[in-house]
């Protein structure tokens, strides 16, 4: 349990939020969301203890262990994979050392026997004998697997640190679990396995996270940072999400009466409170909604971008041939012999364990990369605008972003660009900033102006949600869905694949799945899993 009494904080006349009272209790999970800036990561840090609120206070339940993911990759870097797992219990990591310290003496004295006695009773009370195996499912179950258990963090990749610290802060079942951004740099299966964790997980639990999906699977509730207050709503970020859009459209409806807004909201509630009713953690979160006071559900202050593709003219039949494409890096197969035509209305996601597959295949047919053999066709009618993975090449200027809009524009009036930079919510003296200097949300906002003039109406996109905010991220689902051409892309977020694309094609060095089918039954799918299985293992 963590509570907040009259919490504040602000920097300098900035004031972030204030008069927060709050009380977070076990079995509930809090998904925190606001805009950029709102102080999402700030509120974590001051409930965590790492930042000290200006005004209030922060306490937790007697005798609770808090736990926190942690940012810096490179803390751990001469401890084993292992040994970092179990210093997330604090108390149990001390314990062992001073117990291992005790039995190492040459000159093992009767004081020493006492006192190892003591530290045994207390190993055994936290369940140490258990504490490596503990670890090692966790590891497990987020894709460290056991040959690495007792290497040196500095040896690992970066993508594998994150896991292990997220495995050191879900290690020893803490009371309070504090997760900034747990999804990063994790892949579809990770993310499911971290979903179903949590969702089971009976103590309490704040997340911040971009992505939709884990969200909505995890969060009893939101916390949503607006206005300079935080406001707390029973249900996940889907609710919040379709109620303020719900609250918005009331608004710009002034003459329509209350009594009729009320009831539209009830409806709503009751609506989607028999959806609720079908997943997990179901009644009590059926019974938070049903008590929910409608007059608290207002529209957000965030913006959205305007992320608006307007294909020039329709395709044709032939979109995309390719036949026999292999390609690999530094000798390992990434994908051998690959053949399939994209037909036309085909929005197809690209899957593979090995994000490097997705890159080079869209990196071909792009005209970035040579395959190793084979070849690909475009139809006549195409024309396609590619979002990439690594977009740094395009950043390493001083112009500012009018200038740098216009190196890929036809029309290079300082009205044409700013309307598509204002679309990304570029404004006023936004538009002088240097392109050097802007952040990596910043970045693909401009990226995706730069796909919006050309008009395309294939669109390649290699995990189109990174770096961006929850509106980006909700403005670009709801463009995609609606957009009349063809979308081959690669991403994480699990909401983005199942509202977008019905046709799936995963990349193993051994040959392809290709799939027309919903996304959430092509993971579920039994006998997809077990191809899966032959094919990455070369059965």
């Amino acid at each position: 349990m963590i509570i907040t009494n009259n919490l504040g904080i602000q920097f300098g006349k900035k004031v972030l939020f204030q008069d927060v009272n709050l009380k977070f209790t076990p079995g509930n999970c809090y998904g925190i969301i606001g805009a950029n800036g709102a102080g999402k990561s700030t509120l974590m840090r001051m409930l965590s203890g790492q930042l000290t609120p200006t005004h209030g206070t922060v306490t937790q339940g007697p005798g609770e262990r808090m736990s926190v993911l942690s940012q810096d990759h490179f803390a751990f870097d001469e401890f084993t994979v292992m040994d970092t797992v179990l210093q997330g219990h604090t108390t149990l990591w001390e314990v062992m050392k001073e117990k291992d310290a005790i039995y190492a003496k040459p000159d093992f004295s009767e004081a020493d026997g006492v006192r190892a006695s003591e530290l045994e009773e207390k190993f055994a009370e936290m369940n140490g004998w258990n504490a490596e195996s503990d670890a090692a499912a966790l590891l497990s179950g987020l894709g460290i697997k056991e040959e690495f258990h007792q290497t040196l963090m500095k040896d690992m990749p970066a993508k594998a640190k994150v896991r292990v610290l997220l495995a050191k802060a879900l290690f020893g079942n803490p009371d309070n679990l504090l997760l900034d951004e747990p999804t990063n740099d994790l892949d579809l299966d990770t993310v499911t396995w971290l979903e179903n964790y949590l969702a089971n997980f009976e103590n309490t639990v704040l997340v911040v996270s971009h992505d939709r999906h884990f969200l909505d699977a995890i969060s009893t509730h939101t916390l949503d940072i607006d206005y300079h207050k935080i406001t707390l709503y029973a249900g996940n970020y889907s609710f919040w999400y379709q109620s303020s859009q719900l609250a918005l459209r009331q608004q710009q409806q002034q003459n329509k009466r209350a009594e009729e807004k009320r009831k539209e909201l009830l409806e709503f509630i009751r609506r989607f409170s028999a959806n609720v009713a079908k997943s997990k953690q179901t009644t009590s979160r059926k019974k938070m909604l049903e008590k929910l006071n409608v007059e608290e559900i207002q529209p957000s202050s965030r913006r959205y971008p305007g992320i608006i593709f307007t294909p020039e003219r329709e395709p044709g039949n032939k979109i995309l041939e390719v036949h026999g494409l292999t390609a690999s890096v530094d000798g390992e197969i990434l994908f051998q012999d690959l053949n399939f035509n994209v037909e036309k209305g085909d929005k197809i996601v690209f899957l593979s364990r090995d994000p490097r597959a997705m890159t080079a295949l869209f990196e071909i047919i792009n005209g970035k990369r040579k395959p190793d053999a084979g070849h690909f066709e475009w139809g006549q009618t195409i024309t396609t605008a590619y979002l990439p993975l690594d977009n740094s090449q395009y950043f390493n200027t001083d112009l500012n972003l009018v200038d740098w809009l216009a190196q890929f524009s036809n029309d290079t009036s300082e009205i044409y660009l700013k309307g598509f930079l204002g679309k990304m919510l570029f404004s006023g003296e936004d538009v002088l900033k240097k392109a050097s200097v802007l952040s990596g949300g910043e970045k693909m906002r401009c990226m995706i102006a730069k796909m919006m003039m050309v008009n395309a109406n294939t669109l390649i996109l290699d995990t189109p949600t990174n770096h961006l905010d929850l509106e980006s991220i909700q403005a670009f689902n709801n463009t995609l869905q609606a957009f009349k051409g063809n979308v081959l892309m690669a991403s994480h977020d699990h909401e983005f694949i199942q509202t977008v694309c019905n046709r799936e094609i995963e990349l193993t060095p051994n040959g392809i799945i290709d799939k027309m089918m919903d996304y959430d039954d092509y993971i579920s799918d039994e006998k997809i899993l077990a191809m899966k299985d032959k094919l990455y293992n070369n059965q």
